[in-house]
């Protein structure tokens, strides 16, 4: 029986979800997860909704799905063990460290991989299951023949989003917030930017538009197929929506999974009309409905993607022309009508506003979303308070932090709201489990043995896109050239000319074949066979980017693997995972920091090991289809007036920063240090003879490229424990300060 799993984002969309029926919820701490943006849970309240769903015969899952620094990995250890305690029915993983910690240390805990993992194939499933997970959450951008094979192919089960919120970007291989400023998706800090409003330059002219927000999922129809392919677990997307969406969205799965075996069209019908009280963003089924992967690529884009429609969700309400501070009435009214004792404390961050130009005009109960003008937020909030001063003017509390300009949308009414049975007991005082002091044990990295890395020399590295790019990075004279495997190389690595002269001006020795970090189950057979050429021709050196890629090649003799920078390594329990698939060579996270590298990787002989990017045009999106027709724009700015380009190709469509990530000015000093396998990477980019010689100049003379990034190499992720950290020390010393100040004696 395939379970149906909601989102609890807070204790009221707890009760919403189990109240609608729900097999299982799924909800994050106040670490280590995904969404660190939403309420997430405190420890005793975590601890009494475990006892309590357990009672009721229902499922509870905890997100972990972050990677982790090398610093946070005692504290990881501590939460891991603490969750081991608790005791939990699973927790979602992207962190290949979380796996092998629970590995050596927390057997019991059982581990599924998060979509973050980017699992979108058997053989992918498979390798992990391996390795002890039980579950896997598939990529979104699967349809339902590839689905079917999937279930068909492993022994893992199968979970799946069938509703909700999508990613432009394929899973777990989005950069761009990262990119904008340490808020990185794979740290549970994304900032949207597919959601923001773009200026482009199409042939001289200017458009504006949201060209990379997607429509929101919807596969209620896809129900019954889904459940005969034997799909193990229904997941909705929504740790950010009101408990009133959570409640909703829920009833009418529930709805169609109980009754289509019965009615299939009028149960399919009443869902529908129970979702028809979102308001939130158009609806697709992306993926369902193309006959091939070609299709598919080639159309996918269009069906998801609509630049007129606003990054936002719900519908427009006005925007925000007056605002003041909450007076002490209000303020009164907005904690009486406060349920928890988290919104309670937030009676503090409350304003009041005017919202005008709309038709509508929100009461209490409702569920409004707030955008800033600046496109630099959006907050979902339920209005509690609404006034009329003297004038008739009509007032309703927003959080702080809006202003005048704002947009406002309204997500759902009071009408549409119900009353849940309380899930969590009344009192949490019994529950006080914490995680504790414990060390985490000191992991040694192996040491590779002598010449077993004799095929990884030390030395400049150079990465192509294109066979032609091939032939003009030869003026770096680089010691391994990587050719990208895709649609246009793939012929030139099979096949010679007329003469019986390979098309490559490269030794096969000297060719290491990246592959792509995203692979599908529809193309995982063609892969499968010509990775077997390639093995054949002599091709022996491969950047894997996917765990599908390592199962696929393992068992090849004489071939060696990288694990690429997309396979993240961002601490030594990560590493210590791919050891224990026979990798020993590694490409580090492009987003990775220089104190993360150095403290991950703590001598000259670890060192050895590791691919450093110092220059790059990275991936900020990755689609797994080519964008619309009328996309003829090659460059775009957002509104702080950064330069981005896109590439649309036959393989998919890719997103990168106009200037380049570079950190050459310090190649000397990384080599000192032990980094001395250095990569110039110009994937999607043609490399041009001058540029080649204007960048020699550069390396040589230790300069810095005008207008590049270093991306997180110097300031590392946001970290807003630090930052919280940091302000409550300021304030506490202003304190202090104004405390001397004003008991000073006369």
């Amino acid at each position: 029986m395939t379970e149906l799993l909601a989102p609890a984002g807070n204790i009221e969309a707890l009760d919403a979800a189990i109240g609608e029926g729900a097999d299982a919820v799924y909800l994050g701490l106040k670490s280590f997860n995904a969404r660190l943006r939403s309420s997430n849970f405190a420890w005793n309240q975590f601890e009494g909704a475990v006892q309590s769903v357990h009672k009721l015969g229902k499922k509870i899952y905890v997100t972990v799905n972050t990677v982790s620094e090398e610093s946070e990995t005692e504290r990881l250890y501590r939460f891991l063990s603490y969750l081991n305690n608790v005791g939990p029915d699973g927790i979602i993983v992207q962190d290949f460290g979380v796996i092998r910690m629970c590995q050596e240390f927390f057997p019991k805990l059982e581990l599924h991989a998060s979509t973050q993992m980017n699992v979108e194939s058997a053989a992918a499933a498979n390798l992990l299951c391996r390795q002890g997970v039980k579950r896997v959450v598939v990529a979104r951008e699967l349809g339902l023949d590839e689905i079917k094979s999937i279930k068909a192919n492993t022994n893992a089960e199968l979970e799946m989003f069938v509703h909700g919120a999508l990613c432009v970007s394929e899973s777990g291989l989005c950069l761009f917030s990262s990119y904008l400023g340490g808020k990185s998706a794979n740290r549970g800090m994304c900032t949207q930017a597919c959601r923001r409003f773009y200026t482009a330059d199409n042939g001289g002219s200017e458009e504006q538009g949201y060209y990379f927000s997607p429509c929101d999922l919807q596969l209620i129809e896809h129900v019954p197929d889904l459940m005969q392919a034997g799909v193990d677990s229904f997941k909705i997307e929504g740790r950010m929506k009101s408990a009133e969406y959570v409640g909703a969205v829920t009833a009418a799965y529930r709805y169609v999974m109980d009754h289509w075996e019965n009615d299939r069209k009028g149960a399919i019908a009443e869902g529908k009309r129970i979702l028809s009280t979102d308001f939130a963003r158009s609806k697709t089924d992306y993926w369902y409905g193309f006959k091939t992967i070609p299709e598919g690529i080639a159309d996918a884009g269009a069906k998801i993607l609509n630049p007129k429609q606003a990054g936002g969700t719900g519908i427009y309400l006005g925007r925000i022309s007056s605002v003041r501070s909450a007076n002490e009435s209000e303020r009164s009214d907005f904690l009486a009508a406060t349920k928890t004792s988290a919104e309670s404390d937030a009676s503090s961050e409350i304003q009041m506003a005017v919202i005008s130009g709309g038709d509508y005009e929100p009461d209490p109960g409702d569920s409004i979303r707030l955008h800033k003008s600046d496109d630099t937020g959006r907050v979902s909030h339920k209005v509690r308070v609404v006034s009329v001063d003297e004038k008739n003017i009509r007032w309703i509390d927003v959080p702080k932090g809006f202003s005048r300009g704002d947009s406002v949308y309204l997500l759902q009414t009071k009408a549409m709201s119900k009353r849940y049975k309380r899930v969590l007991p009344p009192d949490l005082s019994r529950f006080r489990r914490q995680p504790g002091p414990e060390r985490l044990p000191v992991l040694d990295l192996t040491p590779s043995e002598k010449n077993e890395l004799r095929w990884f020399p030390e030395g400049t590295y150079v990465q192509v896109s294109t066979t032609a790019d091939a032939y003009a990075a030869q003026g770096f004279k680089p010691v391994r050239i990587i050719i990208e495997l895709n649609s246009e190389t793939e012929y030139d690595f099979l096949n010679k000319d007329k003469s019986d002269k390979p098309l490559l001006p490269y030794s096969k020795k000297m060719v290491i074949i990246s592959l792509d970090p995203f692979i599908a189950e529809g193309s995982i057979a063609r892969l499968s066979e010509t990775l077997d050429k390639l093995v054949q021709n002599g091709y022996q050196t491969f950047v894997v980017n996917n765990l599908a890629h390592i199962n696929l090649l393992k068992t090849k003799k004489d071939v060696h693997m990288i694990a690429g920078p997309y396979l993240y390594t961002f601490n030594r329990w990560a590493v210590s995972f791919l050891e224990n698939q026979n990798i020993m060579a590694l490409q580090t996270p492009v987003e990775n920091s220089e104190k993360n590298l150095d403290a991950t990787f703590e001598n000259m002989s670890e060192r050895s090991r590791v691919l450093l990017s110092v220059f790059a045009y990275p991936a900020l999106f990755r689609m797994r289809f080519s964008l619309p027709a009328e996309y003829e724009f090659t460059y775009f700015n957002d509104k702080e007036n950064m330069s981005f380009k896109v590439l649309s190709t036959k393989d998919g469509s890719y997103v990168m920063p106009e200037a380049p990530f570079s950190i050459i000015d310090k190649i000397d000093a990384l080599k000192n240090r032990g980094w001395k396998h250095l990569l110039l990477d110009f994937s999607r980019t043609k490399v041009v003879k001058g540029d080649i010689r204007k960048l020699m100049m550069l390396i040589q003379s230790h300069s810095v490229i005008p207008g590049s990034s270093r991306f997180n190499w110097k300031d590392g992720f946001y970290d807003p424990e630090k930052i919280e950290a940091y302000q409550a020390a300021g304030a506490k010393n202003a304190g202090a300060k104004g405390a001397v100040k004003k008991h000073r004696p006369k």
